[in-house]
């Protein structure tokens, strides 16, 4: 989209191209302090939007209607007209039959072009009987699909002792915190009432009569084209022992274990202010909460106020978010970038990084979740999450980042303290009780359950669900972290930070691949989590020159270096577990791999000065860089965008670059240039004026 934003002189120097690169986007920062941006990509997220709103009576604007048309219609494949899982996948039964649904539930006839395509790709994979498990349960609850095809969700789960290994409480949350109200939905067997198009939409979904499926033998129906995790046999097992139970179930407990989970669905909405984690259990919960208490209630009304908090309008139509936003994780980035290439010391940035440190104030958590030990929350007290303050959920990584780049712009001359030590100390706090015992540190949580409890993931279309794993981007953030803190604010917890880093550090040993790279859960794939890894070694000493682990990253990474000096891998890798190349180089993964390489001092200039050129070529005009692939995943199998990296990176990289090349071919430079010295935390006298001090 184009944002009518001037041409900028040609970059004669990597410096000049950050510089370029951040005057377009200061341009576009939000007038709070963050960057907006969309984080979509995944396929699934908008029919759970569509189907809960149609079966909660929550209309949409017409003009929001039609966005979303719009957005479906130009996702549909361009081979057979489906969708899969993620804008980049294949044609799936789960993506082509959830928004196929959701084009009927806004408005377009099952004769138009779009739909007549898109039913014949879903009749041609087998029919919506073949849906995995979370598109059955969705199906359930419009009422076009029948309970009966569906694996058991008991609500029984919740009244088992807390001590067992697999009780829900020990899940991973996202996988926790769409259960709870799954569960509740499943145990009262919550149903649209049938109209017209529900009708209608029985007839369309399936290649044979509706009222002739045999619906049992439907359960373990997946098909082919969308199967990722199979069930393994233990899960198999239990799923016939459940259904049995189904059959006989005690009236007084199933009520009595309906209501716990509802209490656990009302918890998480008060304590997220009606946000939740994700837009999964948002619609679900939403569902949950008007089949208790109706389209009149007051939680009705909440979920709606923030409903369009998750709905993003792009060039292609409008969107569900993957969150409420991506704000503190872009805005975490950029505002390093910005410190660690001197770009926060020219005067016409120092404006922007004052919102941005105005936002992290506001953006921090200052106290635990109101339903904190009830609703099996960790503590948030000083932490940041990864979009905002009142999501409310901890976040080990967003911590970490969010920690780093306070440091970072209160280290300047310029700035306030905004941020007290006592609440950066809060957030050292939240991050020192998140260690797990192996080093490494997980995404929300403590690991809580053995990793044997995969067996029981019940996706069919996600990788590593059930319990928490600690991940080294998540590991590497915090290593970073408490690194810089503790130059900031020695005398905190000194001995702790220290033990706590050298563990982590073992831990990240340990996670390297034997080809030298690491393997990225959030980003993709090696290029991303090869980065951190180099930075947080860095930290504490280790570089290609003293380091096994650093030297054989780097020649990892040199080894998937093009002749035109990017690099390029596909969402696959992550997949995987393996390096997959791209069909092309892309930006953004070449800033990621080219930043590895400087942190760990790699003491060659040609690579990088071939990555510096390919970015650089790159840019646009306005000092943009154009769209290119996806950049996100989670759990494995669903790539997901994160779109403000391709400014935030590039000019990280960039700026980052000019100087260290300029060092390696012993050239002059000012003292500290491509760096932060972070200094022991003081005191700053005087007023603020115009936003900074003076």
């Amino acid at each position: 989209m184009s944002t009518n934003l001037p041409k900028l002189p040609r970059a004669k120097d990597a410096f000049e191209a950050a510089k370029n690169g951040y005057t377009f986007y200061k341009n576009i920062q939000s007038d709070d302090g963050h960057w907006a941006g969309e984080y979509g990509g995944p396929m699934f997220l908008l029919p759970g939007l569509v189907i809960g709103s149609y079966i909660s009576g929550m209309p949409f604007k017409d003009a929001e209607r039609r966005e979303m048309i719009r957005y479906l219609m130009n996702r549909a494949h361009p081979d057979d007209g489906g969708w899969g899982i993620h804008i980049e996948g294949h044609s799936t039964v789960f993506g082509t039959a959830l928004n196929y649904v959701s084009l009927r539930l806004l408005g377009m006839s099952a004769e138009h072009p779009v739909c007549v395509r898109a039913r014949g790709t879903l009749h041609k994979l087998g029919g919506a009987c073949g849906i995995p498990s979370w598109g059955k349960f969705w199906l359930s609850l419009l009422n076009v699909y029948d309970w009966a095809g569906n694996n058991p969700v008991p609500p029984e789960l919740w009244l088992l002792p807390e001590f067992l290994p697999f009780h829900p409480s020990r899940w991973w949350i996202h996988t926790r915190a769409v259960y709870i109200p799954m569960s509740y939905l499943y145990g009262v067997r919550a149903k649209a009432p049938e109209d017209d198009l529900i009708l209608a939409l029985r007839q369309e979904l399936y290649p044979q009569d509706y009222y002739s499926i045999d619906w049992p033998a439907q359960r373990n129906n997946i098909a082919k084209v969308d199967l990722y995790a199979p069930h393994s046999a233990l899960f198999d097992g239990l799923n016939v022992i459940l259904s049995s139970y189904e059959l006989c179930a005690v009236p007084p407990l199933r009520r009595v274990a309906c209501e716990k989970a509802y209490q656990l669905v009302v918890m998480d909405d008060e304590n997220t202010e009606y946000q939740t984690l994700a837009p999964v259990s948002k619609m679900f919960n939403l569902v949950a909460r008007v089949w208790a208490e109706g389209r009149n209630s007051e939680a009705w009304r909440l979920h709606e106020e923030k409903r369009p908090d998750f709905m993003w309008l792009g060039a292609e139509g409008m969107m569900m978010c993957g969150t409420n936003g991506s704000q503190l994780w872009d805005l975490g980035f950029i505002m390093q970038a910005v410190c660690e290439t001197g770009l926060a010391e020219l005067e016409e940035n120092k404006e922007s990084l004052m919102k941005g440190l105005e936002w992290l104030e506001g953006g921090q958590m200052l106290d635990n979740p109101k339903w904190f030990a009830e609703a099996y929350r960790h503590r948030t007290k000083g932490a940041w999450g990864f979009s905002t303050r009142e999501q409310g959920y901890t976040v080990s990584d967003c911590t970490g980042e969010g920690l780093k780049a306070t440091i970072y712009l209160q280290n300047l001359d310029f700035t306030p303290n905004l941020i007290s030590e006592e609440r950066m100390c809060w957030a050292v706090d939240t991050m020192l009780s998140l260690q797990n015992p192996n080093g490494g540190f997980a995404s929300y949580e403590l690991v809580r359950a053995p990793h044997w409890l995969e067996m029981l993931n019940p996706a069919e279309v996600f990788g590593d669900i059930m319990t928490e794993y600690c991940y080294p981007e998540c590991t590497t953030s915090v290593i970073t972290s408490l690194s810089i803190f503790r130059k900031h604010v020695p005398h905190y917890r000194s001995k702790e930070i220290e033990t706590t880093i050298r563990k982590a550090v073992g831990y990240l040993h340990s996670a390297q691949k034997p080809t030298g790279g690491w393997v990225g859960s959030w980003g993709i794939c090696f290029t991303y989590a090869t980065m951190f890894a180099c930075e947080s070694l860095s930290l504490v000493g280790e570089t290609y020159q003293n380091s096994p682990y650093s030297r054989k990253a780097c020649e990892f990474l040199l080894g998937k270096q093009r002749q035109d000096g990017g690099w390029g891998e596909s969402y696959k890798s992550c997949e995987l577990a393996e390096w997959i190349e791209h069909a092309d180089s892309q930006v953004v993964q070449t800033c990621w791999a080219t930043m590895a390489l400087m942190y760990a001092g790699y003491p060659h200039a040609e690579p990088i000065e071939k990555a510096v050129k390919l970015v650089m070529d790159r840019q646009l005009e306005d000092g943009s860089w154009p769209q290119e692939a996806i950049e996100g995943i989670f759990n494995k199998n669903c790539a997901i965008s994160y779109p403000n990296f391709k400014f935030s990176f590039p000019i990280w990289m960039l700026g980052k670059a000019h100087w260290y090349l300029k060092k390696l071919r012993g050239e002059p430079i000012p003292e500290g240039a491509g760096e932060v010295h972070v200094r022991p935390m003081r005191k700053k006298n005087g007023n603020r004026v115009n936003g900074y001090t003076n």
